[in-house]
């Protein structure tokens, strides 16, 4: 198999995990925050193979009521990745607070460019709609549930996807999702409840060999593509100088 780690590009890590215990997952985690406070403490460590990440979840009632967006921007200084934003169609948070916090992050995001995963959930084409009115670079659709009309307008908008356990219930997501934009994902401790075997951040094998069945290449190809792909959103947001030494290293080889 590849030297390249997996890819994890969601994942739901505390921010008080020992560095031993990172650094134990063999993989590349992008640790999303839910609050402004949490992203806080979090982007206090220094982790070789952990990005971690600003954001404000829109099903957080707590999270949307005190965002800031001067602490926000602020917070960008310290992290190449935004996330966990977006807009949630069952969340207790009402829709136009929602669509606030979205909108005050995309501004930023439209002269700050960041790596930024996008939820969407029961809201997808509320999502394109934000995304539409606020372009921006760095977009990754996580746990997309969209059709295939949603699917091909968020393609026209340079939107990526992140892939996990439970979005494999739907596999003709990854026939029309292409190879060049697509990541793997766990969403742990969520989008991986029903994966057999191991769930951990860092474990997205099964992803990755469903994204090789479906292109009919090897689960190494496979690595390697998602490796090249996150290479290019760097390269597309201008971020490099964000992430450790050892994953610059990493990027510059593939």
């Amino acid at each position: 198999m590849s030297r390249l780690r997996p890819i994890d590009l969601h994942a739901h890590v505390s921010p008080e995990i020992g560095t031993a215990d990172l650094v134990g997952l063999g993989a590349l985690v992008f640790a999303v925050t839910r609050s402004i406070d949490e992203a806080e403490a979090a982007l206090d460590r220094r982790d070789e193979w952990t990005v971690w990440g600003a954001g404000c979840h829109p099903g957080l009632v707590s999270a949307q009521q005190t965002f800031d967006v001067d602490r926000f921007e602020a917070l960008l200084e310290r992290t190449p990745f935004v996330s966990e934003i977006g807009l949630d169609g069952s969340s207790r948070v009402p829709m136009p607070l929602q669509r606030q916090r979205l909108g005050e992050i995309l501004a930023v995001l439209q002269t700050s460019p960041r790596i930024a995963s996008i939820h969407s959930y029961r809201a997808t084409a509320e999502v394109l709609t934000e995304l539409e009115a606020r372009p921006i670079s760095g977009a990754i659709l996580h746990w997309w549930l969209g059709d295939q009309a949603q699917t091909a307008r968020a393609l026209g908008l340079g939107c990526y996807f992140s892939v996990n356990t439970s979005s494999l219930k739907h596999r003709d997501l990854l026939g029309i999702i292409p190879i060049e934009r697509i990541f793997s994902e766990t969403d742990h401790p969520f989008g991986d409840r029903y994966r057999k075997g191991v769930r951990r951040p860092g474990a997205v094998e099964d992803v990755e060999l469903a994204i090789a069945a479906c292109h009919g290449i090897s689960q190494e190809a496979v690595r390697q593509r998602l490796w090249r792909n996150l290479a290019n959103l760097v390269s597309q947001t201008g971020t490099a100088r964000q992430f450790s030494r050892t994953l610059r290293a990493n990027l510059a080889s593939v």
